[in-house]
């Protein structure tokens, strides 16, 4: 559905639309500290008057806060919780939106000997054998989740290192990146943060190129039936916008040194 359709079909157009109205999407981290919302936002206002307020945070805290109704649309990328969130009402439909990777970033010392790795599993094992640092966000995130799982794979159970060479910071992406720079850490981050973080200094990226990397993000409305204050109007309408051959060319345009961050992938409409 193009943008301009996906407003009109709802009677909405920015001079019709009241000069109020406005819609909080529970955000993972990613998306913000790349700038996208900084670049897409503007756009979608513009066409349809509909003011987008972003809260930022893990993709856990994000569920969460749409459960208890303090928000309109989910933005996130871990499509288990996505799926539950589903199923357990609060959410009417999940779309694919996006999709880009996951990296291992470490200093140029490179002490497990992992750089050039394409199997992230393998890696991860390098690190253990080595008890080289790695810090984790350990938030629920779904960078979080994805990590977990990324161990699981591996064979290893790192928090039996917890508080040794595994080191959870509690953190978002960037306070993770700086923390585990600080300290000579491996980071595991989606690339999109990676490419917009200023404070790289020795780091690179190890490790790339696995399928298992792959990270992609949902765009859901959040339920009127399980939250009835939700604008359920106005959260359609952005999330129709973003998945509409406007929204969708919109997110392949925005690029941060000439590397595009994210590539769209919604199904057609």
């Amino acid at each position: 559905m193009l943008a301009s359709a996906a407003v009109a079909l709802l009677g909405l157009t920015g001079a019709g639309w009241a000069q109020d109205q406005s819609i909080i999407v529970q955000s993972t981290t990613s998306t913000a500290n790349s700038g996208l919302y900084d670049y897409l936002l503007p756009i979608f206002t513009d066409e349809s008057g509909i003011t987008v307020n972003v809260v930022a945070v893990g993709t856990g805290q994000a569920i969460k806060n749409a459960e208890n109704c303090d928000g309109d649309v989910l933005l996130v990328h871990a499509k288990p919780s996505e799926e539950q969130f589903i199923a357990d009402g609060f959410g009417t439909e999940r779309t694919d939106l996006m999709y880009n990777d996951f990296v291992i970033v470490g200093p140029e010392a490179d002490p497990a000997g992992i750089g050039g790795m394409t199997d992230v599993e393998g890696a991860l094992a390098k690190i253990a054998e080595a008890a080289a640092p790695f810090a984790s966000r350990g938030d629920d995130s779904g960078t979080h989740q994805k990590e977990v799982a990324l161990w699981e794979a591996s064979g290893v159970d790192p928090m039996a290192a917890s508080g040794e060479w595994y080191r959870e910071t509690g953190s978002g992406m960037g306070a993770t990146l700086n923390a585990g720079i600080g300290m000579g850490a491996y980071v595991l981050t989606d690339r999109a943060t990676w490419i917009s973080f200023e404070n790289k200094q020795d780091y690179a990226v190890q490790v790339e190129g696995d399928d298992d990397l792959f990270n992609q993000y949902g765009v859901i409305p959040v339920s009127a039936d399980k939250c009835p204050s939700v604008k359920s109007d106005a959260a359609q309408a952005f999330a129709d916008w973003l998945i509409s051959e406007a929204g969708q060319e919109a997110i392949a345009g925005y690029k941060v040194d000439d590397q595009q961050l994210f590539f769209p992938n919604a199904p057609d409409q």
